[in-house]
């Protein structure tokens, strides 16, 4: 039992900390490349939000280590990716701010990189039960991962759409107050306009 706990805490932990969160900015016109070196089989998941800066979008585009693209995407405000790699290297990341004339961009994105792949010809089988205990942890472990990223990505966009309101919100109220202040001159040019009609009808 106490194995099984040890062997709990240490497959959680590795794999939570396999986890790259970043919090980057990109100026107009600029593009910022991230690179993960893994394995042939290793899985991999990008999930980003464009948290603030013009219409909330962002070009993004994975390259393999041959160089070939692996997915493409056009002014996107979020999204998430997931990939099996298909040979060893590098693999790059690229979020493109190159539509934007002045405008920078504020991006969360989370890299997720599973497990290596099993050697299916390395050592000896071990316990049935503890592979299966192994497996279930891992199951369990990737969910808890996934779980914590999207209520990560919840908050950034739950944030994004309350400075949205926010600004809207004071947008109205110095609205409201530019057309009072509209309303109480022309009422007042109206009596003061009245005013002097009638003036000049008396002298006349």
């Amino acid at each position: 039992m106490n194995i099984a706990s040890t062997t709990l805490f240490t497959l959680l932990f590795a794999i939570v900390g396999l986890a790259n969160s970043y919090f980057i900015t990109i100026d107009a016109h600029a593009e910022e490349c991230f690179f993960e070196k893994v394995t042939s089989g290793t899985k991999l998941s990008l999930m980003f939000e464009v948290a603030e800066g013009g219409f909330l979008d962002i070009d993004i585009k994975i390259h393999g280590p041959d160089g070939k693209l692996i997915h493409s995407g056009d002014r996107e405000s979020n999204g998430k990716f997931t990939f099996a790699a298909h040979m060893d290297g590098n693999y790059k990341y690229c979020f493109s701010n190159a539509m934007s004339t002045m405008t920078t961009k504020n991006i969360v994105f989370t890299i997720d990189i599973g497990e290596k792949p099993k050697d299916p010809t390395g050592g000896e089988e071990g316990d049935a039960n503890q592979n299966k205990l192994v497996e279930m942890i891992n199951e369990l472990s990737t969910s808890l991962t996934g779980v914590k990223h999207e209520q990560e990505y919840m908050e950034v966009r739950e944030r994004i759409h309350r400075s949205i309101n926010d600004s809207t919100n004071s947008r109205v109220v110095l609205w409201s107050f530019f057309e009072a202040l509209v309303l109480v001159a022309m009422s007042l040019s109206q009596v003061y306009y009245l005013k002097r009609f009638f003036e000049v009808r008396r002298v006349v």
